[in-house]
């Protein structure tokens, strides 16, 4: 039994994807673009301490805050009544779900008038070297799936670059925490080059990461082009063999079979 052997199922995504996606992509990094030029970029953390923050372990926190702040950044556009960005719903997604927020933008298509976009946001470090450098992105089976279930399925990478420093306040005289978003990339992940994916066969069915967040190249795809760039990712890793492919295939639904 090889690869080319199954009867799979075909994923075709609209003619006008790319122009969504490429579309997505340019408006979430303008809005997060002239919140920092706005200077609503930062974050304040106050504490009891006298001495500062952890600065060696800040990063182990930042996630959840940058990921609070990218949410309320969004929803403050979405608020707005001259909303240049037509940004027109904002959901944030349970723990375990693999976006943190999902945006719905108005936008004339071929077949209606809305494109969403489910937003997975992670924070680095500016000034630790190797801060959140080789994420995690979701589980292989799941981001399989995804684009099964849905061809036109757009997965957006958000990649906040941060830094955190101290300073007293003047009237407490502790030391408050100051995280400052001071960069950002956006990638559809299924434009992500091949060579910029790696697989952890190490969790569950597998974790699909990317090899370096900082610098990622693109290339343009068909959604099936991409499926089958995971299931090689899955079958090359060294640890999965066809008959666990085909285990997964079956149960989530990735063939065709006999009835």
């Amino acid at each position: 039994m090889v690869y080319n052997d199954f009867d799979f199922k075909i994923p075709v995504e609209s003619e006008d994807y790319a122009e969504c996606s490429f579309d997505v992509t340019q408006r979430i990094e303008s809005i997060i673009e002239d919140a920092i030029q706005s200077n609503r970029n930062k974050i304040f953390i106050n504490t009891n301490l006298h001495l500062g923050l952890p600065m060696e372990n800040i990063n182990k926190i930042a996630g959840p805050f940058v990921e609070a702040w990218a949410y309320e950044i969004f929803y403050n556009e979405k608020q707005r009544f001259d909303g240049k960005y037509s940004l027109i719903n904002v959901e944030t997604r349970p723990r375990l779900h693999m976006a943190d927020v999902i945006l719905q933008f108005k936008k004339k298509r071929i077949v209606g008038n809305t494109v969403t976009a489910e937003v997975d946001v992670k924070a680095t470090a500016e000034d630790i070297e190797g801060s959140g450098k080789s994420p995690n992105i979701t589980s292989f089976s799941r981001i399989r799936t995804a684009y099964i279930e849905d061809p036109d399925y757009i997965f957006i990478i958000l990649s906040l670059k941060h830094r955190v420093y101290s300073k007293r306040n003047e009237v407490s005289s502790l030391m408050d925490g100051v995280m400052e978003v001071v960069g950002h990339n956006a990638y559809d992940l299924k434009y992500v080059s091949k060579s910029d994916i790696s697989y952890n066969p190490a969790l569950g069915t597998g974790q699909i990461q990317i090899r370096d967040i900082h610098y990622i190249n693109q290339e343009r795809r068909t959604t099936w082009e991409f499926c089958q760039i995971l299931d090689a990712k899955f079958l090359n890793s060294g640890r999965r063999d066809i008959i666990q492919w085909e285990t997964m295939a079956k149960r989530y639904g990735w063939i065709k079979e006999d009835v």
